[in-house]
Parts: structure tokens; C-alpha cells; sequence
């Protein structure tokens, strides 16, 4: 079991799809390798990113076994409405080799119940004790895991390592406090774009799983080796992460919206990806403002960053 698959960069992945709504498997490996052969250190695959309520959970699996089976190292969330269905997948990610779980709580169905969420850990969990884990804080999923269960899990259940926190700054900064302040081999990672500074640079993250890195993965690398240099002392790369972690902040705040999928997955057409032009709903779309405002701010960035990055 190695833990520190999440001590990396790690993007998300979207799921493209083909014309009959349907994934599109050839194109989903295809970015995982490329982002991989970029220098991240592992993908993310069925988290919110991949559209998993979204898809059934044998094309989940599919997806899932075809990344591994092309040396993709990857993290598998566990996202399910019904436990059993979550152990299910946590299971299939170890058969098959995947490299880490996504644990993802209990939606919809006793979702608050702290009760209700340790059992739905536990289960997901002991399904895969050889995978490393963490549990994905998320305001999206409606419940936040704290201190006290995180330990009662942890104490029974060694594979989970560590926190992937959503929730912005503050709910970092619970993490950090509360958490991997308390064990040193709990890990925090970065869990939305727009705190990667903050995580690394005030909580001591040790990974970030992004969204804006499947579309940006050069910039996304540069942003976490600078705060993993200026989290170890070297103040100029903090100036610089701090820049660049400022030029981003727009691109990187469609991570935590409800249309994140719609705008990242239009960004990677305007970068040369077109298999990611459609949606599993037929009417999932942006406005022709939101295109134009993100194809304005991609372009502003990109400009910028073709510059800055001649100063180093």
C-alpha cells in the first residue's frame, strides 16, 4: 500500500462521451495517459469530475479497469446513493489494480446521520484494505467528516490515510488543525483549485486533486512543485506560486461551482479536445456568455503565463 500516490498532483478526469451518450473509453485512457506522461502522479476517475451519478456502475467499472489496464495509476471514487453499491466499486478498484480510493459519504438516504456515515466508511473501507484512502469532505455531498470520526475510523482501518478537503479555506484550515496535526501520517490533500496556495503554503497539504489540471497541467505542476518549495523555505518560488496561483484563480474558481464539468470540459475543446464537447444530458450546456467568458479568460491566461514563465 503506498500513500503517497496522493502526495502528487492529481487530476480529476472527466468522462468524455460518444454521440450516443455513452463513454467514450478510447478518448478517457487517452487523457489519462497524456496527463500522466505530463508528470502528474496519478487520475482521479468517478469523482464529481467524472460524472459518476451519471453513469451506471458497470460503465464506471469499465472505465476503471481500462485505465489500469493502460498504466494509468488511478484513484477510484466511491460515490453511491447505496452502500452496497460503494463497496462494490471500492472492491472492483482493488481486483482490478487501482492504485488509491476516493471515499465518498453516505448521499441522499440518512446522509446527516453520523451513524449512518460510519457505517457507510467502515464497509467501503474494509472492502479494500490493500488501497490507500481518503474521505472526500464535500458541501456538495451535504455532510462534513470531523475529527473524532476520522480517528475511529482510522484507528480500525489502516489504509485510511489521509483527508481530501473541498470545503475552502476554513474548512482546511479545521483540517490541518484538527487532523493531520494530530498524526503526522494523516495526510491532507488540496481537494478544490482555488486553495492550493493555502493548502500547501498554511495547512502543510501534502498532494492537490484538481479539475483545472485536466486542462492546464503544465501550469497545474508548476503551481504545486512552487508550493511544495516554498512550503520547504525558498521565498522567491512562494512570490511566484503566489502569482501564479493568483493568475489562475478565475479558471480555477469553476471548480466549485455546479458547472464545473461544462466549463472544463469546454475549455478542453478550445485546448484541442473534442471528444470532450459533449454531455451525458442532452441538455447539460453552457450560455454563449459563459463560453465567452471562459474562452476570454483561458486566452488572458494563457498570455500571461507565456510571459511570466520567461522570467524564471
Amino acid at each position: 500500500m503506498n500513500a503517497q500516490i496522493f502526495a502528487g498532483c492529481i487530476p480529476a478526469l472527466m468522462t468524455p462521451c460518444t454521440s450516443d451518450r455513452t463513454p467514450d473509453y478510447d478518448a478517457l485512457v487517452r487523457t489519462g495517459r497524456r496527463l500522466i506522461d505530463a508528470g502528474m502522479s496519478a487520475v482521479v476517475y468517478c469523482g464529481s469530475m467524472g460524472d459518476w451519478p451519471l453513469l451506471t456502475d458497470e460503465q464506471r467499472m469499465e472505465g476503471v479497469a481500462r485505465l489500469v489496464a493502460a498504466g494509468v495509476p488511478v484513484v477510484v471514487g466511491t460515490g453511491a446513493v447505496n452502500t452496497a453499491t460503494a463497496v462494490a466499486h471500492a472492491a472492483h478498484a482493488q481486483k482490478v489494480g487501482a492504485h488509491g480510493l476516493m471515499v465518498i459519504p453516505r448521499l441522499l438516504s440518512r446522509s446527516t446521520a453520523v451513524d449512518a456515515q460510519r457505517n457507510h466508511f467502515k464497509a467501503i473501507l474494509a472492502a479494500a484494505p490493500d488501497l490507500p484512502a481518503v474521505i472526500y469532505n464535500s458541501p456538495w455531498y451535504g455532510y462534513s467528516t470531523g475529527a473524532e470520526l476520522f480517528f475511529a475510523l482510522r484507528r480500525e482501518h489502516p489504509n485510511l490515510v489521509g483527508f481530501k478537503e473541498f470545503g475552502g479555506a476554513a474548512a482546511m484550515d479545521y483540517a490541518a488543525e484538527h487532523i493531520t496535526s494530530r498524526d503526522d501520517d494523516a495526510m491532507l490533500v488540496v481537494g478544490v483549485d482555488t486553495c492550493t496556495f493555502h493548502g500547501f503554503l498554511r495547512c502543510g497539504a501534502a498532494g492537490a486533486i484538481t479539475g483545472i489540471g485536466c486542462v492546464l497541467p503544465e501550469a497545474s505542476l508548476h503551481l504545486v512543485r512552487l508550493c511544495k518549495q516554498a512550503a520547504a523555505g525558498d521565498v522567491v518560488a512562494r512570490r511566484r506560486a503566489q502569482e501564479l496561483d493568483e493568475a489562475m484563480k478565475v479558471l480555477s474558481r469553476f471548480d466549485e461551482g455546479a458547472d464545473l464539468v461544462l466549463f472544463y470540459k469546454y475549455l478542453m475543446v478550445l485546448k484541442g479536445h473534442p471528444e470532450f464537447e459533449l454531455h451525458f444530458n442532452e441538455t447539460d450546456a453552457l450560455s454563449d456568455s459563459q463560453k465567452g467568458f471562459a474562452k476570454a479568460q483561458l486566452e488572458l491566461f494563457e498570455k500571461w503565463y507565456e510571459g511570466w514563465s520567461r522570467e524564471a
